[in-house]
């Protein structure tokens, strides 16, 4: 059996051949798509070595300070103390920073992202963050991995 296309159906057939193959690529790459995750290169403090860091919201299992949210709001209370200058010139502010906690779940690569204005503040929050405890550590598929944390600190009078 042949089958006869005139010239009138043969734009409509290749439109329908566009969109056929276009569903195939898609239903093929959907499933790769959501494997996708945001990952980054860093080089920690070595002009050597990279790694690769997980972003804290792309994890299956995301890194947490002993003593989840709540124990992480103490210990910085806790920990931060307000430098003399900046309190005496009343400068305040927040200090975005971001730090990855590793494999083992220490702590590592602090780094301040905006700064409040005073570099006293900017380098208080650094000591603050590098004298955190051990966190429990993120996982992708079970494995542990490196993942990225950002973490604001305030300073206010």
């Amino acid at each position: 059996m042949q089958l006869l296309i005139t010239n009138e159906y043969r734009p409509m057939l290749r439109q329908l051949r566009f969109a056929l193959l276009t569903m195939l690529t898609m239903t093929a790459v959907m499933p790769l798509a959501a494997q996708v995750r945001h990952v980054t290169t860093v080089n920690p403090q070595s002009k050597q070595s990279y790694m690769e860091v997980y972003e804290f919201d792309y994890v299956d299992i995301q890194p947490q300070f002993p003593g989840g949210e709540r124990g992480l709001i103490n210990f910085v209370n806790k920990t931060r103390e307000y430098p003399y200058y900046a309190y005496k010139k009343g400068i305040q502010g927040r200090v975005l920073c971001s730090f990855i906690v590793g494999t083992d779940g220490r702590v590592s690569d602090v780094r301040v992202i905006r700064g409040a204005g005073d570099d006293s503040l900017d380098r208080e929050a650094i000591r603050v963050i590098s004298k955190m405890p051990k966190w429990s550590v993120g996982k992708v598929a079970d494995h542990a991995v490196p993942v990225r944390v950002v973490l604001p600190i305030a300073f206010r009078l």
